[in-house]
């Protein structure tokens, strides 16, 4: 199928949105801010756009003259390109459509923006914010964002594989970031996913640790790197022991893994996310571990690095054919360390499809 008719039939999908956005009041149009989200249902990847969906199927596109060449050339549908602020541009469209009902991305609209609208829009107008409506169509990929996310995977394996020849102890946990990220930008990556995690001994006691000057080795080192590759992300964490890794490591990594399994065998369409989240602390608590595993068992990514849903205790969405999550148990002890195990996976009808092709096998080095 071409991209332009990709987009606009994602489009034609938001538009039909807001007939069930309020269950009171069919909405009118719909005000996209969010900015992957006007990448999805239009192409544009420009920094400053908004998009206007109308229920009855038209759409524009506003941004600055920055992106007049760049707007023109990616999106399939109506542009304006506004000299002053985009909310005033779109101010005059709602007068002259004589539209009443607005919905707007209460994530996504500023308060500033919110105000102009209220405060400049015809006292018959209503202005109502709405939650995902976008992020909600996001949730299942088609096969184009799959094929995306798939060669993602496959680039930051290969980045991986490359920038772990140059680890050795006495580098420090900058050294083996910044060597990630210039191979991944090397294999044609637009850029990393997020900051790279590196954290070498008790520093991985922190899931969300920052990589500083502090010297690896001997000990654990996890390292949780992410890229996007035509604007779709990967995910994948890797634990690395330099030189032999003692008992205390090695069972650890081996309940943490099996956890992983076990999710990775719950998953499927239909099966809810806390299902999935609840089976991999299971396995974790059989280990005496689950007090010590601190965060969700996963999450949903595409355009975002995290997006919907969550793989968590409460999120009781079911999963569908066609999702991307990711499964990274981890368990954490504060003054020796952590260790977790992330992969990025597909949901299908019947089971999962584990995209990352990185072993989990233990590595030593």
């Amino acid at each position: 199928m071409p991209e332009q008719s990709i987009h606009s039939e994602r489009r034609s999908r938001a538009a039909a949105l807001l007939a069930t956005l309020n269950p009171k009041q069919p909405l009118d149009c719909l005000v996209v801010s969010g900015r992957e989200n006007v990448r999805y249902l239009t192409g544009f990847t420009g920094s400053n756009s908004m998009l206007l969906v109308f229920a009855d199927g038209r759409s524009i596109l506003y941004t600055d003259p920055r992106y007049t060449i760049q707007a023109e050339q990616q999106a399939d549908c109506r542009v304006k390109i506004a000299k002053g602020s985009l909310t005033t541009e779109l101010m005059d469209d709602f007068d002259r459509s004589g539209k009443l009902w607005i919905a707007v991305e209460k994530e996504h609209l500023t308060i500033g923006a919110f105000e102009a609208f209220t405060k400049i829009l015809p006292a018959r107008a209503a202005v109502e914010a709405v939650a995902g409506p976008v992020e909600k169509l996001r949730m299942v990929k088609d096969a184009g964002e799959i094929e995306l996310i798939r060669q993602s995977v496959i680039l930051n394996s290969a980045a991986f594989e490359a920038a772990l020849k140059r680890v050795k102890a006495g580098i420090t946990e900058t050294d083996v970031a910044a060597e990630i990220d210039y191979r991944s930008r090397k294999l044609g990556a637009d850029g990393p996913a997020f900051e790279t995690i590196v954290a070498a001994g008790e520093h991985a006691a922190l899931p969300h640790a920052q990589p500083g000057l502090a010297k690896i080795g001997p000990g654990m080192l996890l390292i949780d790197m992410g890229a996007f590759l035509g604007g779709y992300a990967s995910d994948m964490t890797r634990m690395v022991h330099i030189g032999k890794a003692p008992a205390r490591y090695r069972k650890a990594y081996k309940a943490v893994q099996e956890a992983q399994l076990a999710a990775f065998d719950k998953v499927k369409a239909g099966v809810t996310s806390k299902a999935v989240d609840a089976v991999t602390r299971k396995t974790l608590k059989a280990h005496g571990l689950d007090k010590e595993f601190v965060h969700s068992t996963g999450h949903g990514l595409g355009l975002e690095i995290h997006e919907a849903p969550r793989i968590g205790r409460k999120d009781s969405t079911k999963l569908e054919a066609g999702m991307v999550i990711t499964i990274e148990p981890g368990v954490y002890f504060e003054g020796w360390g952590g260790i977790r195990i992330e992969d990025t996976v597909l949901v299908t009808k019947t089971g999962c499809e584990i995209l990352t092709p990185t072993s989990k096998e233990q590595i030593e080095i």
